[in-house]
């Protein structure tokens, strides 16, 4: 018999993919269409006669009319693939441009009329015809997708939802517009009569709750989704329970909010990929198992900073690949505590795979390494909070260098196989504490490289999608909030990776790095910042949430960028997804913090006031 399950199922709804980059012109040309159906109505719906029409006098306002849409809604975003066509956010732009149109042809009319020979009466009556040629072609298309995004009725498991409130709605549109789908619904049940006889997203509401004995028998349902913001438990357990009897399988879908702003090690990356590959693209990595498991199957593996978001990811996918030992290395014994659960199912600190320690404390990391002796060490350990170390740079200089160097130190002593330094696109032509904390980093890996003759490499990726700080959580708590949504700049970018994506690839790149590289990983283009809110906004179903442009923060950038001006970027012969630089050495004696700071404060590009003890 089947017993009721609780099921995590994204319920959001299908981000917008429709990036094509020749799309604008299809838009450009719909709109202008538009027009050209609306002016010749007007005009006739004026003259009542075609033979009054004077022609030239409608070429002038076609064209300028035409002219004026396409300007300024290219201008304001319109047709430059910021908004999902037909969506509510482009219609709230669109309104405004049509008229703007109208009132710079009445104004032209006015100035000229004489010259031109057209009554200004014309534009207005061709106004609704114009709004409402752009609206059908807008709904026309929203239909073709709706019908063509479809799951396969054919493929996919017949389903029932109950529940057509919020958590309800947002699981039948992401089921509905997911053509690879395994599930098709095939009717809601609800017990608010306001909602009998309704119809979600193409789905009917086909009855109460006390009607699905008989709606899963006669739609042969073998699963009910039991879809509620708040479920109560009880009235989910008489529901199983009846349900039992049929051979009929209950599954309770968690809500939006929790599935999109649970821990970053616990939530479904699901949420996270839709969300991120609809405003970036969809990148297929081709990583071959073999090449990482050949320097970590049976070899002791140990990883710094295994508390953090990379850190513990990494553990998780390095344990797949039967290493001799796993040991994890942190400073903070919470996120010691959580990472080993995930792996392990327990929370005890007390055995072999936790190392309590601090990267800072090189007294503490040379005992380590004495006496665990690893094989390899993936380095991702690191404070890496722009402003936060823009107040406090020598706190970047303590850990992400001196600590980076007491580990390097350690793992040369012990002969350390590979050693893999993960650090940051901020490295890159450094203009920030943390930017240039990683790059010294990357060169005293680059020495240890040199000197030990091993597999010492250091690699560098952007921003982690869904990891703690990143602008996933932060948008997402925003939006919780009621608003506003901050972002710094309209037109700032990054790159993105999902956290799996970055560690898979940075295990890769242990196997097939050369000593001193510094190994980028391909992140597909940057991402508009403000896209990403807006795609979160949509998620939600919250366009009452404001987007606010505030300042740019002192030492951020417009646009990342991934190898400095300096750096020779070769892609990799053994994977595409994968270029390299080699990274001058620096030898930890010619580390000082003085000449640091200075080099520092010449790049950063801004001034301010220190802190007491900084400099």
């Amino acid at each position: 018999m089947a017993s009721p399950t609780t099921q995590s199922i994204p319920v959001v709804e299908q981000p917008n993919t429709d990036r094509k980059p020749w799309w604008r012109f299809v838009q450009m040309f719909l709109d202008a269409l538009a027009w050209l159906i609306a002016l010749p109505i007007g005009f006739f719906l004026r003259y009542g006669d075609a033979d009054l029409i004077n022609p030239s006098g409608l070429v002038i306002v076609a064209a300028l009319a035409v002219l004026i849409q396409l300007g300024l809604g290219y201008a304001l975003g319109l047709y430059r693939n910021r908004f999902s066509y037909g969506s509510f956010s482009e219609a709230m732009l669109l309104y405004p441009v049509v008229v703007v149109d109208i009132i710079v042809i009445q104004i032209v009319l006015l100035l000229f009329a004489w010259h031109i020979d057209v009554p200004r009466s014309v534009v207005i009556i061709a106004f609704p015809f114009a709004i409402m040629a752009m609206m059908i072609m807008r709904y026309a298309k929203r239909i073709v997708e709706d019908i063509m995004n479809r799951p396969d009725s054919e493929k996919s498991e017949p389903v029932i939802v109950y529940g057509g409130g919020f958590v309800g709605r947002s699981l039948v549109a992401s089921l509905m517009s997911d053509p690879e789908s395994q599930y098709m619904p095939v009717g809601i049940v609800d017990d608010d009569p306001a909602l009998r006889n309704a119809r979600i997203h193409s789905v009917n509401v086909i009855g109460r709750g006390t009607d699905l004995p008989t709606l899963v028998k006669r739609y042969g349902v073998s699963k009910v989704f039991y879809a509620m913001s708040d479920p109560h438990e009880k009235s989910f357990e008489r529901l199983a329970l009846k349900m039992r009897e049929l051979d009929v399988q209950v599954h309770k879908i968690t809500g939006m909010i929790s599935e999109l702003t649970a821990g970053s090690d616990g939530e479904p990356e699901d949420a996270n990929r839709m969300i991120i590959e609809g405003v970036r693209g969809k990148i297929d990595y081709d990583i071959n198992d073999e090449d990482i498991s050949s320097y970590i199957t049976g070899k002791r593996v140990l990883v710094t900073g295994a508390g953090g978001s990379i850190g513990s990811e990494l553990c998780r996918q390095i344990i797949k690949y039967n290493p001799e030992e796993l040991m994890l290395l942190d400073h903070d014994e919470t996120l010691l505590m959580e990472s080993k659960y995930s792996l392990l199912g327990s929370t005890a600190l007390d055995d072999n795979c936790i190392i309590l320690a601090d990267i800072r404390d090189a007294e503490a990391i040379d005992a380590v390494f004495e006496e665990r002796r690893p094989h390899v060490v993936f380095h991702a350990a690191a404070l890496k909070h722009v402003s936060a170390l823009e107040a406090y740079p020598k706190e970047a200089w303590k850990t992400n260098t001196l600590g980076t160097k007491n580990v390097l130190e350690a793992a040369a002593s012990v002969e350390v196989e590979v050693f893999v330094n993960v650090s940051t696109d901020k490295a890159a032509d450094p203009t920030t504490a943390l930017g240039q904390s990683k790059r010294t980093a990357e060169k005293l890996t680059s020495w240890f490289g040199q000197q030990t003759g091993r597999r010492y490499v250091s690699v560098r990726f952007g921003n982690v999608f869904g990891s703690r700080g990143s602008v996933k959580p932060i948008f997402t708590q925003q939006i919780k909030d009621g608003g506003p949504i901050t972002v710094t700049h309209r037109d700032a970018t990054r790159f993105f990776m999902l956290i799996p994506d970055a560690c898979m690839l940075v295990m890769l790149a242990g196997s097939i790095g050369n000593s001193g590289d510094v190994m980028v990983l391909d992140m597909g283009k940057p991402v508009r910042i403000y896209d990403v809110a807006e795609n979160l906004r949509r998620l939600y179903e919250r366009y009452d949430v404001d987007i606010e442009i505030t300042q740019m923060r002192p030492g951020e950038k417009l646009e990342e960028v991934l190898f400095g001006k300096d750096e020779k970027m070769e892609q990799s012969e053994k994977n595409p997804y994968i270029s390299h630089a080699q990274t001058p050495p620096l030898s930890p004696e010619e580390l000082d913090y003085s000449t640091w700071h200075t080099n520092y404060l010449a790049s950063r590009g801004y001034q301010r006031d220190e802190h007491r003890g900084q400099q």
